[in-house]
């Protein structure tokens, strides 16, 4: 920039900054060092812990076959849930009350009752309802029945209680996310002629996936280590397995172990997926303030 005239030019004075000494920080950081070597090698040589016997039922066929039900569990029911979560969200931000009103009356129920209470129940759900048909309601002709005992099974009722559950967290996700976009959005994109659908799919949720996608992430993540409740129901999922085998060769902590470095891949695996994915819905988000610095930059890009 140009100098006013009489100006005074400053001096350049050296500027020699010297961090101030923070012997805490360092006391702090050999404690927790020391602390943590003293662990791993407390578990390392424990031969209590029998390391090779979780060596050898690291890939053992039955507890990768739980590991494959884990996985179908937490996929299947993150899918169903994050529908029936993005059903109850549009119902709730409904201009019916109706809709308001059951959409509410399902987040306040499962999200109000445990988890744990919801997969018994539905387990047991033959006891209510000995037959599930397909006819006229109130008491009418069916044209198909089946028999509840045959038709919930211990995968069935896991799937059920846990994607009814988790869409009731994803009701209030997708909701929070809906709100954060700027109503000016959806009034622009109504002026333009859009329908109420068409707003919603084609400008409201792709800006809101900004917000949704780490709350979902990490509700995946949870959902991994949470299909462990399904034990209870014996859905032959990754703990149930590893119990069935430590009830047989009564290797129960080398088991439980096993089961651990499993749920441990998976949430990590699971945890870089959710960072590509944030990256992924973040971009125009991030490259947003340097377009309007560039737009915002004199032209000529000299200095006045």
């Amino acid at each position: 920039m140009t100098k006013p005239p009489g100006a005074v030019e400053a001096p350049d004075l050296p500027i020699d900054a010297i961090r101030p000494p923070r012997p805490g920080r360092w006391i702090a950081a050999l404690l927790a060092g020391s602390a943590l070597v003293w662990l791993a090698y407390t578990i390392i040589i424990n031969e209590n812990l029998h390391w090779d016997v979780v060596a050898g039922y690291l890939a053992d066929g039955r507890i990768l076959g739980g590991l494959w039900v884990t996985i179908q569990l937490t996929v299947l029911s993150m899918a169903i849930g994050l529908a029936l979560g993005i059903l109850a969200a549009v119902m709730q931000l409904s201009g019916s009350p109706v809709l308001r009103g059951v959409a509410g009356l399902y987040t306040w129920f499962f999200r109000g009752t445990p988890l744990l209470v919801q997969l018994i129940f539905w387990f047991n759900i033959g006891l209510v309802f000995p037959t599930f048909g397909i006819g006229i309601p109130f008491d009418g002709p069916k044209l198909v029945e089946w028999q509840a005992n045959e038709l919930i099974t211990p995968f069935t009722a896991a799937l059920l209680g846990l994607a009814i559950n988790e869409g009731a967290y994803m009701a209030e996700i997708v909701r929070a996310g809906i709100r954060s976009v700027d109503p000016g959005q959806r009034e622009a994109a109504e002026a333009l002629g859009m329908s109420h659908r068409q707003v919603l799919r084609r400008v409201v949720l792709p800006q809101a996936m900004r917000v949704i996608i780490p709350p979902t992430g990490n509700q995946f993540i949870s959902m991994l280590k949470t299909t462990s409740m399904v034990s209870v129901i014996a859905g032959a999922e990754l703990l149930t397995v590893s119990q069935r085998v430590y009830l047989g060769n009564f290797e129960v902590i080398a088991l439980l172990i096993v089961a651990s470095i499993w749920y441990i891949v998976l949430t990590t695996i699971a945890s870089i997926g959710q960072h590509f994915v944030e990256n992924r819905f973040e971009r125009g988000h991030r490259a947003l303030p340097a377009r309007v610095r560039r737009n915002l930059r004199p032209f000529g890009g000299g200095s006045v």
